[in-house]
């Protein structure tokens, strides 16, 4: 009886031990709710009479007045909720709940100690910010005055063309190319220095070694663009200064033949010129690529290099093959009289060129000769089923006519 008496005492002992830090959690509870009611209140009233939804409607984050308000209503309780946890160690404590406790408080702590970090690094991204863009809008600004874009627009119209005036809207252009490429250029260390700010390595390190990494080549980059602005310059000069040579020369006098008879009508002189720019071009695009240092473009650009060759040669063919069919075509229509088996060889050597040109390209070149062999073949099936069986009158009389003719001239 006496030991049943002394646990009850003892409870009832510790019961009134532990009653003052009962009453300090729930009096703590209480405080936590008050505030955290005041907090959510104050925030919701502050900001809707503030007018900050109409802020937030006008920058784009929300659509309507009734969305900016539910958003101020989302914002509050977050911060409802965050006060609820600044003081849920302290009660957790009070009841020797240590072990619950004690992540919450690293986890504040954590945040507390990485708020001077961040604080730190958005002041960094502010002044960077607010310096590329005064930057950026001086470079537009004197761009702008110099009239950028009409100096662009002489080296890259021909020489036949008056340079066009940029309009209003279409004036500034190229000003919007250069500030917003001084404005990239600008943020890219300043965004470094700002991760490296917030001492978080495993985010800022990769993002870190990327941003050093265009950092480095940039000057690469810009005497790649540089080059290439220089070699289309070149280009453009050559094969205008070749175009008006072999015009000169009289070399389009040599088309007044494949006019008269294929009814074509090309300016030669103006095709080698351009074609010569061309080739120009992709040689300083393909030093431009070297110079970038990058593994891949070395290697399309030598490839580009490798197969030049065989893109001339094929155009070469195919052009042949265009002009001689059409001149040819129109040899055998004005001679014969019939205009079918002129369009009929014209065609014929027109692909044949095709042909050709894929077969110099190495574009499928089994699959490229057996369609060929296939067509060739069905077509001279094709052709003897119908004059042997169906077209024997129609073969006879085209074959009267041209012994006709031919008898004709020879007396």
């Amino acid at each position: 009886m006496n030991n049943v008496s002394d646990s009850f005492n003892s409870g009832l002992h510790s019961f009134f031990d532990f009653l003052p830090t009962l009453l300090g959690a729930v009096l703590l509870l209480f405080l936590a709710w008050i505030v955290a009611t005041l907090v959510k209140k104050a925030v919701q009233k502050g900001l809707k009479a503030a007018g900050f939804g109409r802020l937030l409607t006008k920058w784009g984050v929300t659509n309507s007045q009734e969305q900016a308000d539910k958003t101020i209503d989302s914002l509050s309780q977050v911060l409802y909720f965050l006060v609820w946890l600044l003081f849920l160690p302290g009660i957790l404590g009070m009841l020797g709940l240590d072990a619950v406790a004690r992540p919450i408080s690293n986890m504040f702590d954590t945040a507390l100690n990485f708020l001077p970090n961040l604080f730190a690094a958005v002041v960094i991204i502010a002044i960077g910010v607010f310096v590329a863009r005064f930057v950026k809008n001086l470079v537009y600004n004197l761009a702008v005055t110099l009239d950028i874009d009409k100096w662009v627009s002489k080296f890259t119209s021909s020489s036949s063309e008056k340079p066009a005036t940029p309009s209003a809207g279409q004036k500034s252009t190229m000003a919007k190319v250069l500030g917003n490429i001084v404005y990239i250029v600008i943020l890219i260390p300043i965004v470094t220095i700002a991760l490296e700010t917030l001492n978080i390595d495993s985010i800022s390190r990769p993002i870190v070694e990327v941003l050093n990494q265009i950092l480095a080549a940039i000057p690469n980059i810009i005497v790649a663009i540089i080059l290439l602005a220089v070699g289309i310059v070149i280009a453009k000069f050559v094969g205008e200064m070749l175009t008006d040579l072999l015009s000169s020369s009289g070399i389009n006098n040599l088309t007044k033949y494949v006019k008269n008879l294929g009814d074509m009508n090309f300016d030669l002189a103006k095709i080698i010129g351009q074609i010569v720019a061309v080739v120009i071009g992709v040689f300083f695009l393909v030093e431009a690529l070297n110079v970038l240092n990058l593994e891949v473009l070395n290697t399309i650009g030598s490839a580009i290099i490798a197969y030049l060759p065989l893109v001339l040669s094929a155009l070469v063919i195919l052009g042949i093959g265009v002009v001689g069919g059409t001149v040819l075509g129109g040899f055998i229509s004005k001679s014969t009289g019939n205009k079918f088996a002129g369009e009929t060889l014209k065609y014929i050597l027109i692909v044949l060129s095709v042909f050709m040109a894929l077969d110099q390209l190495q574009f499928a070149t089994s699959i490229v000769n057996l369609a060929f062999i296939l067509i060739l073949g069905a077509l001279s099936v094709a052709f003897a089923i119908a004059f042997g069986v169906g077209g024997r009158d129609f073969a006879k009389s085209q074959l009267a006519k041209l012994d006709k003719k031919m008898d004709k001239e020879n007396k």
